[in-house]
């Protein structure tokens, strides 16, 4: 028969208790990086949405509504679709001299956070050089769409 020693030194069962002590850990690792993968994914379809809207109002002759609802159905039809808060479509001047006609795009959405982070408000934006400043008007000041 085994004595009392014997019994506690030997190392039954001991695989069992070090896999509670270690699997939350390790599921807790796994929902973390499933949730980097998701939000990664997320800002990923912003930023091509908001760039391929970009682009489309920069051509010439094109409206900029017309970029924003372009930006607006790439969102719907993806999993970022239902966290996107505004887009707004604006001009500015950009390049070194200040000089150069660029249309943006701003998307901002809830990144979809759990636990204590929650949805945190991120805003990305797309941006293309006008093809034409025609329709801006002299001196094409900053205006927004949105």
């Amino acid at each position: 028969m085994i004595g009392c020693r014997a019994r506690l030194r030997s190392e039954d069962g001991s695989a069992s208790v070090e896999f509670a002590l270690v699997a939350p850990l390790l599921l807790l690792l796994a929902v973390a990086v499933l949730q980097l993968a998701l939000a990664l994914h997320v800002r990923s379809v912003m930023v091509q949405a908001a760039s391929e809207g970009a682009r489309l109002v920069a051509l010439a002759g094109a409206d900029a509504r017309a970029g924003q609802l372009r930006t607006e159905r790439i969102l719907d039809a993806s999993i970022a679709g239902t966290t996107v808060r505004t887009t707004t479509v604006r001009f500015e001047r950009g390049g070194r001299s200040g000089e150069v006609p660029i249309a943006a795009v701003d998307v901002t959405a809830d990144l979809p956070l759990i636990g204590v982070f929650g949805p945190t408000p991120m805003t990305v934006t797309g941006r293309a050089v006008l093809e034409s400043t025609s329709e801006l008007g002299p001196g094409f000041r900053s205006t927004e769409v949105g």
